[in-house]
């Protein structure tokens, strides 16, 4: 099982660096950040850009994957970001994952000012996202048009260090969005159904569903069930930072379930995320330990 972990953009880098440094040193296998303008509860607080924040997690580690959690088509057009993600790929020397969803509501889903979108209407945007994206990165000149995107003899030159682009990790909880990921990703996340500070086995039970879910969408396409790389979301549990015995254990049902990995949000003193420093040390100790 492959740990990694968020870290919320919310502090000076001269702060932040020293996370990241840490998230390296403690031998999680990949590390995230948020791909919002402004978010949830803190959107009224410190909030710095993705992208930047993500080169000089680059610059300042060597080994570590890192990637955004996740980008979506909210405030994004693929052209500008995918000069931006083949920069970031070559600046990290190809330690970029790419991190993919539709696009819930809130502030990023209207500070330009566009219309709220359908369900529908936000499955069709992703698709044409995730294929634009996929073109632009995969080849040096791109001419494409869909409903959503288009571009005009785009170019993306030298290309990704990664080939041919960085790994896609697609986040879906439905059957479209799950067999877009079984179609055009190397990876696929969840949060399972239920949402958020769900009870805990009420969350496993929507977490089970989506795992069946990429199954039937790997077996309808012809593929092996391992097939992909399984990210499960552990950070909307609140448990998941009590214990390490506890982590353990989810670790563990995620394994049952066929996730390949899980992701921890960087413990916060309040708030979102909140819990102790110290269980993040004791899950890096035991990662030391299995590797050793």
């Amino acid at each position: 099982m492959r740990v990694g972990v968020t870290l919320l953009p919310e502090h000076t880098w001269e702060q932040d660096r020293h996370r990241w440094k840490r998230a390296e040193q403690y031998g999680f296998d990949h590390a995230w950040t948020f791909d919002h303008l402004a978010w949830r509860s803190l959107a009224d607080s410190a909030w710095y850009a993705t992208i930047p924040t993500l080169v000089a997690a680059a610059l300042e580690t060597s080994t570590l994957r890192i990637g955004t959690w996740v980008t979506t088509p909210n405030f994004r057009h693929p052209v500008p970001l995918a000069k931006e993600l083949m920069t970031l790929d070559s600046m990290s020397g190809g330690r970029l994952n790419v991190g993919l969803g539709a696009g819930a509501r809130g502030w990023d889903a209207s500070v330009l000012g566009q219309p709220a979108v359908t369900p529908a209407q936000a499955s069709s945007r992703f698709s044409e996202f995730v294929t634009a994206l996929d073109l632009l990165l995969t080849q040096p000149r791109t001419t494409w048009r869909g409903e959503w995107f288009s571009a005009v003899d785009a170019r993306n030159i030298p290309g990704p260090v990664q080939q041919p682009r960085p790994p896609f990790i697609v986040a879906a909880n439905g059957p479209k969005g799950i067999r877009l990921a079984v179609d055009r990703a190397e990876g696929w996340a969840t949060m399972g159904t239920a949402g958020r500070d769900t009870e805990e086995e009420a969350w496993w039970a929507g977490a089970r569903e989506t795992s069946e879910r990429c199954d039937d969408a790997l077996s309808a396409a012809g593929r092996p069930a391992d097939s992909i790389a399984r990210y499960l979301n552990l950070e909307v549990l609140s448990t998941s930072l009590t214990s390490i015995e506890h982590f353990r254990h989810l670790e563990g049902r995620a394994g049952e379930l066929g996730f390949t990995d899980v992701v921890i949000a960087w413990p916060r003193p309040a708030g979102a995320f909140a819990g102790d420093e110290q269980i993040l040390e004791d899950i890096a100790a035991d990662l030391a330990s299995a590797r050793s």
